[in-house]
């Protein structure tokens, strides 16, 4: 047939390209060519070529469309192209994040610890030339409430929508977060941020006591016994700290309770909206409850003398500078801490925090050069290490509980 074929078109005067010949079995058998049905019949004058019937015109010029299903089709080796998302092995592709998950939480804890450092290191250079922690406070808030709508505005992370009932959920949150905030920022004002956050490790204290007491939790006795370090050695720290004074050890008090009631309302709460849009619009109500108090307490001080004193000191450029970074290391370490808590377990996570408040106590040390006495540094270290085994029962506590929901 082929021989007869051939003939013809060499009568005719026709060349008969070298892809036009019939390929070996083998070559046809490895490639994926498809079957077409016949196009008219032999007797016709139709010419089979590659198991195909064409017409005599069509031996002249191949259409791209036969074409592409006949010569351009590859074979069966290369027809197995990695699909998309898969190397050339066929396994699916495995990014950084899927590859190296414990660098990546690494780096999640350490910016964590880096941007709380700064946040507090900065935020007590801001009192020392600048002693309006309301003020200060307001533009905390003020700068991440700005960050998030810029970020709702790009899309990153897409807002979401918030009704009246979520509303009414939100703000008993939002008002503890802004009691809690600024009376921190108070304490920072008055005394040094070593001995601050030495008062603030009573707030797993408070946290306990409003279980037991308010939503009527049963808390187990080893978990009362381990908060027995942290009361002694915050007693010890207090009675001996250098800094110490009424207003910063009375302003911290009052912050660890507001947290406290922060973390039950916040059980209350539960919705399905993400963390970060959560945390956006708790800013947005924590910032206007911030506002009339700062306008009430410092208004008229900083109408007189505040801004003058402080531009006089260290320069409109500077000051200004100085309130912008402190409000943005502000929202983005308390909005890494909430992302980087959601990557670990309860252990990991009790763990990273106490790490944290000895990171701080640790920096603002040497920063400020602080000095304190030997019984402040044990009561410190004594109220520390109760805070790790209080969270770490705790955190052992709530790992027992999944397990049995689990089973």
């Amino acid at each position: 047939m082929e021989s007869r074929m051939l003939s013809r078109a060499a009568a005719a005067g026709i060349t008969v390209q070298p892809w036009m010949r019939k390929p070996t079995r083998e070559f046809a058998a490895s490639c994926g060519f498809a079957t077409a049905r016949p196009i008219g019949l032999v007797k016709d004058g139709g010419n089979l070529i590659w198991g195909r019937q064409l017409r005599p015109t069509l031996l002249l010029e191949v259409s791209p469309v036969h074409r592409r299903e006949t010569i351009v089709r590859p074979c069966s080796a290369a027809a197995s192209s990695p699909a998309e998302g898969r190397d050339s092995s066929g396994e699916a592709k495995i990014g950084f994040v899927e590859r190296y998950p414990t660098l990546v939480t690494g780096f999640f804890f350490f910016m964590w610890y880096f941007l709380n450092v700064i946040f507090n290191i900065l935020n007590k250079k801001i009192y020392n030339y600048f002693p309006y922690p309301y003020f200060v406070s307001v533009i905390h808030l003020f700068v991440g409430v700005v960050y998030c709508l810029v970020s709702w505005t790009v899309g990153l992370p897409k807002r979401a929508p918030i009704d009246s009932t979520l509303l009414k959920l939100l703000i008993p949150v939002a008002v503890c977060h802004a009691i809690g905030h600024v009376t921190s920022n108070v304490s920072f004002a008055a005394v040094a941020v070593s001995f601050t956050h030495t008062i603030k490790a009573l707030e797993p204290f408070f946290n306990a006591a409003a279980s037991q007491f308010i939503l009527g939790q049963s808390i187990p006795f080893t978990l009362w016994l381990s908060l027995a370090p942290v009361v002694l050695g915050v007693s010890m720290a207090s009675l001996t700290e250098l800094s110490f004074n009424w207003t910063g050890f009375i302003s911290a008090m009052i912050s660890n309770i507001s947290f406290t009631y922060r973390s039950i309302y916040s059980k209350k709460a539960m919705t399905d909206m993400d963390s970060t849009n959560v945390y956006a619009y708790i800013s947005i109500i924590a910032l206007l409850v911030c506002i009339p108090p700062a306008i009430i307490v410092e208004g008229p001080q900083l109408m007189k003398h505040g801004f003058n004193d402080a531009i006089a000191k260290v320069g409109l450029t500077k000051f200004i500078s100085d309130l912008f970074w402190v409000g943005m290391f502000y929202h983005l370490y308390n909005q890494l801490a909430t992302n980087t808590l959601e990557r670990v377990a309860p252990l990991t996570h009790a763990v990273g925090n106490v790490l944290k408040r000895v990171f701080v106590i640790g920096f603002s040390i040497l920063v400020f050069g602080n000095k304190i006495s030997t019984q402040t540094g044990v009561g410190t270290c004594i109220a520390i290490a109760g805070v790790a085994i209080y969270s770490f029962i705790k955190a052992k506590m709530e790992e027992e509980k999944r397990q049995m929901k689990a089973a």
